[in-house]
């Protein structure tokens, strides 16, 4: 009796050469899956050149609003990580067609397209939460309350993914950390750099609090979502550091330790044109087996290495 190796699972990661992508996907080959990336490549980022040489690696450039290209490519996938997105209240508000037509119309492109078969586990943001209720942590059952296109663009594409069936969502607290495809106007990343460079930052409306989580441990929630998938089937989590539920004042501090002479103001004049401002709970994901490994103080000793390579607003994304 001749005993076939099991074909190895193949997942197609749409947007796979943006900031998550360029961490998220040398991980899932490292674990032993195919991976497909779909990206066109909008900020003429050249990642992932070191994987083209791994026969389980693919890259596809084209847009994820392609729906011929969408049918050819989901064919012979096990997976979907639909990463494609325009990210963040500024972008967003630039570009207000492209983040509707990308962040939530290709999602219903995909969910139309692909077989009922096939698995989805989307990243959204739990900026959707919005303004929480004083005194109460956000949950996975608190209602949403986008107060940006971004957040409405990602909420309504949750909607439909979760809708659909077969599908997990990933509710992302503000993710920091260094990656090939580097991201500044991250607010960790941003407040580590002004840091930095100019030892001074002028804070609006600083007791704004949000929830944070490392780039690292948003690819091994990812990982965790496919080991367990059946468990966490058709259900939303939110993903961050359950202990990092702090204000852009309370950062400051947290920032303060490692760079000497850091200083910061908190302007009474002038407005923050992001205004959530929330604290979030992780029971749920943490339920299931998952915890974080990178700290934020981790990843602040990770930025100061980091932003001795790079120079100033070459990683915006606007």
């Amino acid at each position: 009796m001749v005993n076939f190796p099991m074909a190895k699972q193949h997942i197609l990661v749409t947007g796979g050469a943006g900031y998550l992508g360029g961490i998220l996907v040398p991980v899932l080959l490292q674990a032993g899956y195919r991976v497909t990336v779909l990206d066109n490549l909008m900020w003429r980022q050249s990642i992932h050149l070191d994987l083209c040489a791994l026969p389980d690696f693919d890259f596809v450039r084209g847009d994820c609003r392609d729906e011929a290209l969408l049918t050819r490519l989901l064919k012979d996938v096990d997976f979907v990580f639909p990463l494609a997105a325009l990210v963040g209240a500024p972008l967003c508000d630039k570009d207000q067609v492209g983040a509707v037509t990308t962040n939530r119309d290709a999602i219903a492109s995909l969910v139309k397209i692909a077989s009922r078969q096939t698995r989805l586990v989307i990243p959204i943001t739990n900026s959707g939460y919005g303004i929480g209720e004083k005194g109460k942590e956000c949950t996975e059952d608190s209602p949403l309350r986008p107060i940006s296109l971004y957040g409405r663009t990602k909420v309504e594409a949750e909607k439909i993914a979760l809708d659909r069936g077969n599908a997990i969502s990933l509710r992302l607290a503000t993710v920091f950390g260094a990656a090939p495809r580097m991201r500044l106007d991250l607010l960790v990343n941003e407040f580590v750099w002004r840091a930095l460079a100019d030892r001074c930052i002028v804070i609006f409306e600083g007791h704004f609090k949000r929830n944070y989580i490392h780039i690292r441990d948003v690819a091994r929630a990812f990982l965790h979502a496919l080991g367990h998938f059946d468990a966490m089937n058709g259900q939303p989590y939110n993903v961050g550091l359950s202990d990092t539920n702090i204000s852009k004042l309370e950062l400051c501090e947290r920032i303060k330790p490692h760079v000497p002479g850091f200083v910061w103001f908190e302007s009474k004049v002038g407005e923050d044109p992001d205004k959530r401002d929330y604290v979030v709970s992780n029971a749920k994901i943490e339920k299931t087996g998952f915890q974080p490994a990178v700290s934020l103080d981790d990843g602040i000793r990770e930025l100061l290495k980091a932003y001795r390579i790079l120079r100033l607003n070459e990683h915006r994304n606007a």
